[in-house]
Parts: structure tokens; C-alpha cells; sequence
């Protein structure tokens, strides 16, 4: 296969890269406060955003103050840059965006480690690194690796040959994998995505429980990194799915909307942060929320040390 020899360039590289910060310790940044990294080794999505929010708000009920990393993808600011309100998705991206309304102190920056400072300044004494595996010039004490319970490691092989993104032997040295959805293995966390309900994005008053659309036609738009998973999320309500999947990060424009047969339009949060500008009667947001075990964020707590 065509791909094979480019799989093996990419395993040297991303050797390379890792043996490069090992070797050289001096390069990692470590911050003064505890670093909890959350990513994933495989492309597209497996609900990362959702799980940094609950460990977020986790964290927060045992007494840390949290505030969240991230570089800001496809978002047009480079950084440092904390976010505030009033800041659009367009310039700080759509996840930073969405966990910024979650009531979450977040900065962003290609340089992650100037990006958490800006967070130990503005007071918290815990930095969560959204996506930061790969990052090792961000010193960590705690790894997560993030994997979706039905897709696992797809065939196994790195890019381009497949979807990995680092050798699956990476799992071995992460502290903790959470599997989303599926059957997990010994040792995995379970995690799951409660949902339930739709919230009107014209009308933010309005909530409605999925079941009120089901048996009927839906559009179900999702810019993600799995429009699948959204998508089947709705068809097990009942609804009637016509999926539009978009490529993860899109910045979504009016025009994406040509749907003239009046049905609603469900969407991610993900996607309804940068939709709310021009949004119409009958489109709809379906918030999700990462459940855990509590002995999880138990064990994470565990593993840093508070700094007063």
C-alpha cells in the first residue's frame, strides 16, 4: 500500500520529536502549578471538550480553581490570549468558545506554556491542556488519552495508513484512558454523554426534550470530528435523521443553511457557538455532559498537588 512508506516517515518523526524532549529536559516548560493533559492519539473526534468540562467542574467541587489551555483551533487569534467576554469564535475558536460560556477560565496560544501562564496570573492554581499529548514542551503531572468506544484505534496504523496519530503502545504510558462510549477494558474509564434535551437558539428560554421531535424529519448539522456519533445520538431518539456533516472546525455561514422545507435543524454546541448571529426559529442546540465515575476525578485529584 501506497501509504505504508509515508506511515513509516511519520513514525520517525514522531519518535524524533518525543526523544528530542527526553533528551533534553531543559526544553519542557514546567509550570507552578499542577498540569492535567487531556488528548487523544487518533484524528476526529472522541469527546475530549465534554470530558475537559466535567473535570473542570469536577475539580472545582474539590476545592481547586481550574482554568483550561488550549491552542485556539480555528480561531484566527495566535495568543497568548485570555478570553473574555464578548469574544467570537472566529478569533478564539469554537471549543475555547464553548467552555469560556461553560463558566471555565481559558486562554489560548500556539505556545501553550505562555498561554497557561496567563491562567496561574488570572488565579487558577489547576491548568487542564486541551489536546496537549503531543505538546511536550508543556510539562504535565497527570496524561488522559481520550479514545472512542467504537471506533478504538480503527487498523492500528499511523497516519497517513490510518488514524493514529502516535503508536497505540502511547497508551501504556498515560495515567489514565477514558473510553467514550462502547465497552471499555480492564483499567479503562468509563465515560458516557447524557443528553436529552434541545435548546432553541433563537429563543434560549426554550427547551424541549428530544422525544418532542421524534418521529419526524430533522436536519442535523455538525461541524465535529464524528458527525456519526451525533448523528445515530438523535436516530436513537426516534427522529428522522438528514445529516449534514461538515469538516471539523467550520466556520459556519449563513449560506451553509439552504434548508427550505421548514423541519428543524439540530446541532452540537460545538457548532451552535458560531451560529448564534444568525440563527432562526426552528434551529436548535443538544447539550451534552460527560459522565464519569466520581472515583475518577477522585484519583485525578489524587495525583496533583494543590498550590496555595
Amino acid at each position: 500500500m501506497w501509504t505504508r512508506p509515508l506511515e513509516a516517515l511519520y513514525a520517525r518523526l514522531v519518535a524524533h520529536r518525543a526523544r528530542s524532549f527526553r533528551d533534553h529536559p531543559e526544553q519542557v516548560v514546567t509550570l507552578p502549578v499542577p498540569v492535567v493533559v487531556v488528548g487523544n492519539i487518533t484524528v476526529g473526534g472522541t469527546g475530549k471538550t465534554p470530558l475537559i468540562a466535567a473535570l473542570a467542574r469536577a475539580m472545582a467541587d474539590r476545592g481547586f480553581r481550574p482554568g483550561v489551555v488550549s491552542r485556539g483551533y480555528g480561531g484566527s487569534e495566535r495568543g497568548p490570549y485570555l478570553l473574555r467576554d464578548g469574544d467570537e469564535p472566529a478569533r478564539v475558536g469554537d471549543e475555547p468558545s464553548l467552555l469560556w460560556q461553560a463558566g471555565v477560565p481559558v486562554a489560548i496560544g500556539r505556545q501553550r506554556p505562555e498561554a497557561a501562564l496567563l491562567l496561574i496570573d488570572a488565579g487558577c492554581d489547576l491548568v487542564l491542556a486541551d489536546d496537549g499529548l503531543q505538546h511536550h514542551r508543556l510539562g504535565r503531572d497527570v496524561e488522559i488519552c481520550v479514545i472512542d468506544g467504537e471506533r478504538r484505534l480503527g487498523n492500528g496504523h499511523l497516519l497517513p495508513a490510518g488514524p493514529l496519530r502516535e503508536p497505540a503502545t502511547r497508551l501504556d504510558d498515560v495515567d489514565f484512558v477514558v473510553v467514550n462510549g462502547g465497552i471499555p477494558l480492564a483499567g479503562e474509564v468509563p465515560m458516557a454523554l447524557d443528553g436529552g434535551v434541545a435548546v432553541n437558539l433563537d429563543d434560549p428560554t426554550r427547551v424541549a426534550p428530544l422525544s418532542d421531535f421524534a418521529g419526524r424529519p430533522a436536519h442535523a448539522v455538525a461541524g465535529i470530528g464524528n458527525p456519526a456519533r451525533f448523528f445515530a445520538s438523535l436516530a436513537a431518539h426516534g427522529i428522522v435523521v438528514d445529516g449534514h456533516p461538515f469538516d471539523d472546525h467550520h466556520a459556519f455561514q449563513r449560506d451553509d443553511f439552504t434548508f427550505a422545507d421548514g423541519c428543524p435543524v439540530l446541532m452540537t454546541d460545538k457548532d451552535a457557538v458560531k451560529c448564534r448571529g444568525f440563527a432562526r426559529a426552528n434551529w436548535w442546540r443538544v447539550p451534552v455532559t460527560a459522565r464519569l465515575p466520581s472515583t475518577f476525578y477522585d484519583a485525578v485529584a489524587g495525583r496533583v498537588t494543590r498550590v496555595d
